[in-house]
């Protein structure tokens, strides 16, 4: 039996946060009440029950604030009001009284690294003078080479291309260029002028004061850059592997534009302020680092709560690979007293289903995988619509709306931003009233996958997270955070991973054959045990 690994206990040891379920809305795309075919806040609003009776704890709303939708929502224009695409300000807080009677928490995405091109402040940029405060808020340089035609640096957005666009002036292009490491329409805020931080602390307070329960971090390792904007060294294999990656942000070893030390500074005011509002507010990075260890810095005690970790996230299906990521992660939330976070799906990746092959296996793979993150001690984050068990659409180029494939001509992240459907046989399947269009169509053969005709299946996917939850709940809660990774029993071989926490013994079978499950009474499995051997592609609690 290997080293126990146990996080340090924390002196919030019983915040709702350290063991809680929540589940991701991708606003767009969750439920329309108005038949635009767009998703919106009242539609939240009426689905909230789904989600209390799913078990889950809370709800994270990706951004609905005013935006021109370069970034469906991403680039905000006005971070203390909602767009009228998504609603109005009283249907937020008609949103926030709704959860909290039904017992769930609300966090909110927050999106410091940059703003719209939309924003006054940036318009107010481009119309004033190089060197003006105006344009301070932002990172405008000279351009480089004899007439400034060249951008100041090699960056790259991760949206694909140069991470820099030149300033057209009114006799046409100026020496001038501004940064945004992602869309053009999304330019980078210079942290090191007071005045961004004056005014993120202001939409800090705007949210905690209408009742929201925590922030979801947009880019947390951002904000900062090295203050030189030297150019990032990149070496030929890097450069060989600069390909598609899904939106995943690809970690190099020279990374000037990503986690530097001042940050930190950052999330220690904003650490005072969810303090000033009580010990239940939160807020959660997401910080794409090179190391669990550097990832860890951003959850320091007088810093943010937690941090996605996605280690999980990018492991392949591997007990091997599984194993590594349990270890690397509590051994390195550890030494801070954090909890750990687990996620397999978000609005930026491949859903797992489809990650692990598709299809029948694919699902299975994926139902295995979850049950055994719902094992593990901290937090997990789910996507919606994977406890549908919904697979990536491969959604048609002349309905694809990502602003990366604009740019790439690479997919893109439309095909899991695609619309739940919750009920009927044919589109719109409850997304929106009958005959709307939805945003992104919904492939016809989904009938089957609604939530409506999941509802009471035992079978099912919806039935099995329901019971997956409930289980959690009961079994897991108090189980302790000190897990232990068992040593195969005879037969079992490198592709099974077994674990204890407290009382609960989880085996996951990543082979190609059965296996004999250990002794012990199976509380859930993810697939059908069979006559004392756990099938493959299936994983299994037991007391």
């Amino acid at each position: 039996m290997s080293t126990p690994v146990t996080p340090d206990a924390r002196p919030a040891d019983a915040a709702w946060w350290r063991q809680a379920v929540v589940y991701q809305v991708y606003v767009r795309s969750f439920a329309d009440s108005d038949g635009d075919g767009v998703g919106d806040l009242p539609g939240i609003t009426s689905r909230l029950p789904h989600l209390r009776d799913l078990g889950v704890d809370a709800v994270w709303i990706t951004p609905f604030y005013r935006s021109p939708q370069r970034d469906h929502g991403y680039d905000v224009s006005d971070y203390r009001d909602v767009d009228p695409l998504f609603g109005r300000l009283e249907d937020a807080d008609a949103l926030l009284a709704r959860a909290h009677a039904l017992g769930l928490r609300v966090i909110v995405d927050l999106v410091p690294n940059h703003t719209s091109d939309a924003h006054p402040w940036f318009v107010e940029a481009l119309a004033a003078a190089p060197g003006s405060p105006e344009r301070a808020r932002y990172v405008f340089r000279t351009g480089r080479g004899a007439d400034a035609s060249e951008p100041p640096n090699n960056w790259e957005s991760v949206f694909g291309g140069p991470a820099w666009t030149r300033v057209e002036g009114p006799d046409g292009p100026t020496d001038q260029w501004y940064l945004h490491l992602f869309d053009s329409t999304q330019p980078d805020l210079d942290w090191r002028n007071p005045e961004v931080g004056d005014m993120f602390e202001d939409v800090l307070r705007f949210w905690l004061d209408r009742g929201v329960d925590g922030f979801r971090v947009d880019v947390a390792h951002g904000l900062f850059k090295e203050e030189s904007l030297r150019d990032q060294e990149r070496s030929a294999e890097e450069l060989e592997q600069a390909g598609p990656h899904e939106m995943v942000e690809l970690t190099l070893a020279d990374e000037p534009m990503w986690d530097q030390p001042e940050v930190h500074e950052v999330y220690r005011r904003w650490a005072k302020v969810l303090d000033e509002y009580g010990e239940d507010r939160m807020a959660v990075a997401e910080a794409w680092t090179q190391t669990p260890e550097s990832m860890a810095r951003f959850v320091r005690p007088d810093e943010l709560d937690q941090a996605f970790n996605f280690s999980w996230l990018l492991a392949p299906w591997s007990a091997k690979a599984f194993a590594e990521v349990v270890t690397g992660t509590l051994e390195a939330v550890a030494p801070v007293g954090a909890a750990p976070t687990w996620v397999l799906s978000n609005h930026d990746v491949v859903r797992h289903p489809t990650r692990y092959g598709g299809g029948e296996r694919g699902l299975a793979r994926a139902r295995a995988a979850t049950l055994t993150m719902l094992a593990l001690p901290g937090s997990s984050y789910l996507y919606q619509g994977e406890e549908l068990g919904l697979e990536q659409v491969d959604v048609a180029p002349e309905h694809r709306q990502d602003p990366s494939w604009f740019r790439t001509g690479e997919p893109g992240r439309d095909g899991c931003r695609v619309p739940v459907p919750w009920s009927g046989a044919e589109p719109p399947f409850g997304f929106g009233p009958d005959g709307s269009t939805p945003w992104i169509p919904q492939p016809a053969g989904w009938a089957a996958l609604t939530a409506q005709a999941q509802q009471g299946d035992p079978a099912s996917t919806l039935e099995f997270y329901r019971r997956a939850l409930a289980v959690r709940r009961e079994h897991a809660l108090d189980a302790g955070d000190e897990v232990a990774l068992l040593d195969p029993l005879d037969g079992w071989g490198e592709d099974v991973l077994a674990l204890r926490r407290g009382p609960l013994t989880v085996v996951l079978n990543c082979g190609d054959g059965p296996v004999a499950v250990p002794a012990g009474e199976p509380v859930v499995a993810s697939g059908p045990l069979e006559a004392g051997l756990l099938p493959p592609d299936t994983a299994v609690w037991l007391r």
